[in-house]
């Protein structure tokens, strides 16, 4: 088996509009299609997939998804964490120095928790232990 790398993830939410407003309008992601109940959004060389579920999953703090991260440039990591701010998307960690790079930890409209991160693999790895 040969993986060529990350290709999508894909996020329940509760409401469609108020992600797409989210994902969309905040983020920047290119809607590429919009459903009735999903919707599947272009960002960088891969892609966001979201699944408006109305019924109530049991969640656990311990499993699962712990959050979502995407790669940001350095050069724009202090303008993307103010676009956040600006836009009064609760940040729960950051803006701060993680190894090698920047992170800021914030939630979507259903409390995903999303990061931007401005570090490769590779370049974490220098600095792990």
């Amino acid at each position: 088996m040969n993986m060529k790398g990350f290709s999508h993830v894909t996020i329940n939410v509760s409401s469609l509009e108020k992600s797409l407003d989210f994902y969309g309008g905040i983020l920047g992601m290119n809607i590429v299609h919009k459903g009735n109940k999903d919707a599947y959004l272009e960002w960088g060389d891969a892609w966001v997939c979201l699944l408006e579920r109305h019924e109530k999953a049991e969640q656990s703090d311990s499993l699962g998804v712990d959050h979502v991260a995407f790669f940001i440039a350095e050069s724009e990591f202090d303008q993307a964490a103010g676009h956040l701010q600006n836009n009064g998307i609760r940040i729960i960690r950051g803006p701060e120095k993680r190894g090698i790079g920047s992170s800021v930890y914030f939630l979507d409209p259903d409390g995903t928790q999303l990061e931007f991160h401005t570090s490769t693999l590779a370049e974490r790895m220098t600095v792990w232990k």
